[in-house]
């Protein structure tokens, strides 16, 4: 197994550079000879050998699946059947939730840490040798109330609060993209609305919270999503979300919290990460944000484009997304892949669990399996047209029983962990990829 060092992360040089070229000739052969049997997980080819040359592949796992039995709508057999799965195809893997400060810093103050779940998962990595990813430190949502209470009195409203920035564009019933998760969760599911800290408080908990997390796995956590789903949504001039970080602290809480986690780790890759990176006006915003912190010198070491998408997407949507982000000049990691098949849920770029949930019920597409796959071919054509830039892919779940769309059949394998026709599509471009070079 290929995995790239850190640094090489870093540098959207292309993967083959540092591979011998009969190497490259000896893979192209191998792929294009090898048999595959459709509909079977037990491939000559996995995905983390078929694209081995190009970028890491990656997938989130949950908290059963690194301590193993039953859990998370599965019995300790069918587990067992996803962690093989997993070893079988992945080599990066990312905790889906136990390393959100919701579940990890639960309690306020140095002794309110439940750091179990999340060192089973980075000891669950190392002993596979797996490439780990850190998600995530600073978001709006999965974020105790604690950490934004205070004793100074709220603001009448969030437009009093800070008025360059426009009402939440992301309340539910304006958000076409959607949101994930409510923005208290862990210490209730509606925005906190009690008496706040103050800014230096805010900035102090958020180092600590930093400085402990991503001290405690260093060297051993490659990478950190640093801050997630800042920007907001909608064809708005807001470039920020309206969320307490900003109206606490103010804008620069981004850069703050890459300096924070470069500070605790200098050699892990810091990463931006955010949803609908698809959609142009969102696109902008990010290319907007990322140049005003390269200007200020912060770290930001990598982008990542969670692209929860849709069978509807195409190739020349992911080869513009992809064109336009690589003018930032850093490596693109690909962090949450799935591709809604569901009829209910073609229409937006979302994120948002309970939107998902409306989304993908009702059935599936016309075709659903063709779509999936030529879907698929496409979003990885793309992937590999910018394997210079693309360095790391990771799907959003094993397979489809542990997908928070499960509904929506989003992923290469079903829920007995058969390959789709998805998955051979996705091997076929891998293929086309050796075969010219």
């Amino acid at each position: 197994m290929n995995i790239c060092k850190s640094r090489a992360l870093r540098n959207p040089c292309s993967a083959a550079r540092n591979i011998p070229q009969f190497r490259a000739g000896i893979l192209a052969l191998a792929l294009l000879a090898a048999p595959f049997t459709a509909g079977s997980a037990e491939s000559s080819i996995t995905l983390k050998q078929a694209f081995k040359e190009h970028f890491l592949i990656g997938t989130a796992v949950n908290r059963s699946m690194v301590t193993g039995g039953a859990g998370f709508r599965r019995s300790a057999e069918q587990n067992a059947n996803d962690v093989a799965l997993l070893k079988q195809h992945f080599n990066q893997i990312t905790a889906e939730n136990d390393m959100k400060w919701a579940l990890m810093h639960p309690r306020e103050g140095k002794d309110g840490y439940d750091f179990g779940p999340a060192d089973a998962f980075v000891n669950f990595g190392l002993s596979n040798k797996m490439y780990l990813v850190g998600h995530t430190l600073v978001w709006h949502s999965q974020t105790p109330n604690w950490v934004f209470a205070g004793t100074n009195p709220p603001p009448p409203s969030a437009t009093n609060a800070a008025p360059a920035i426009a009402a939440n564009t992301n309340a539910a019933a304006t958000n076409r993209f959607g949101r994930r998760f409510g923005p208290g969760f862990g210490g209730g599911f509606g925005r906190y609305t009690g008496p706040r800290a103050s800014r230096d408080e805010l900035l102090q908990r958020m180092r600590e919270h930093i400085h402990t997390v991503v001290g405690r796995y260093k060297g051993k956590v490659k990478s950190w999503d640093v801050v997630n789903e800042a920007i907001a949504d909608g064809d708005s001039t807001n470039v920020l979300r309206n969320s307490l970080w900003l109206e606490i602290i103010g804008p620069d809480f981004i850069a703050k919290a890459f300096q924070y986690a470069h500070e605790a780790d200098a050699d892990t890759i810091l990463r931006y990460n955010d949803y609908g990176l698809e959609n142009p006006a969102k696109r902008k915003k990010l290319i907007s944000l990322i140049k005003s912190l390269q200007a200020e010198k912060v770290p930001v070491h990598a982008i990542g484009s969670q692209a929860h998408v849709n069978v509807s997407t195409t190739f020349e949507t992911m080869d513009q997304t992809l064109t336009e982000m690589e003018s930032l000049g850093l490596p693109i990691h690909i962090t949450e892949l799935d591709v809604n098949s569901a009829a209910g849920g073609q229409r937006g770029f979302g994120a948002d669990i309970a939107n998902n949930t409306t989304s993908t019920e009702g059935g599936l597409v016309s075709g659903a399996d063709k779509k999936l796959a030529d879907a698929y071919a496409g979003i990885f054509r793309a992937f590999l047209k910018h394997r210079d830039s693309v360095k790391m892919v990771t799907f959003w779940g094993v397979n489809d029983a542990v997908s928070w769309r499960r509904q929506g059949r989003p992923l290469l394998f079903d829920g007995d962990n058969k390959s789709k026709l998805a998955f051979d599509s996705v091997i076929a471009e891998a293929k086309k990829a050796a075969a010219t070079k």
